[in-house]
């Protein structure tokens, strides 16, 4: 097992490398840095979860990260904020008109990424896969869960 663990450590080391690859034509297109893709996938990828502190929770990116993130794409035009109407201290983040093409380009990037790293595997493995996979990230979740207890 600590071979698999040793070996699972390399894949996300180097998949994060390939994966950062594919969005250099994109990023040197649109002047964006990664955690400003980051934080727009995270946005279309995930509505029902629409705050800063969203993103720093379930994206893993220190709270400084994802505010010059945040400035940067609202001030390009890209994020609206809009304070809740139940409580303003919390402030909604959403993607505008203007940065749905751009979050909609990062999403086929991140399909392609994720296309590449199934090739080889029947309709069939890939379903059992995803399956396996949901398994474990359950058991993640739940690990984690304990762990803050």
């Amino acid at each position: 097992m600590s071979t698999n663990y040793t070996r699972l450590l390399q894949f996300f080391q180097q998949f994060g490398k390939f994966y950062t690859h594919q969005f250099s034509p994109f990023l040197d297109r649109t002047g964006l840095s990664m955690r400003e893709v980051h934080v727009l996938l995270f946005l279309v990828n995930n509505p029902a979860y629409d705050t800063a502190r969203d993103v720093t929770e379930f994206r893993g990116l220190s709270k400084s990260q994802v505010s010059q993130a945040v400035e940067l794409l609202t001030a390009e035009g890209f994020l609206r904020r809009t304070p809740d109407p139940q409580d303003r201290r919390i402030v909604r983040l959403s993607i505008t008109e203007a940065g749905r093409p751009l979050a909609r380009e990062c999403q086929e990037i991140q399909a392609a990424c994720g296309r590449r790293l199934l090739e080889g595997l029947s309709p069939a493995d890939t379903a059992q896969f995803l399956t396996y996979l949901q398994t474990v990230l359950d058991n993640g979740a739940q690990l984690a869960e304990e762990a803050s207890l």
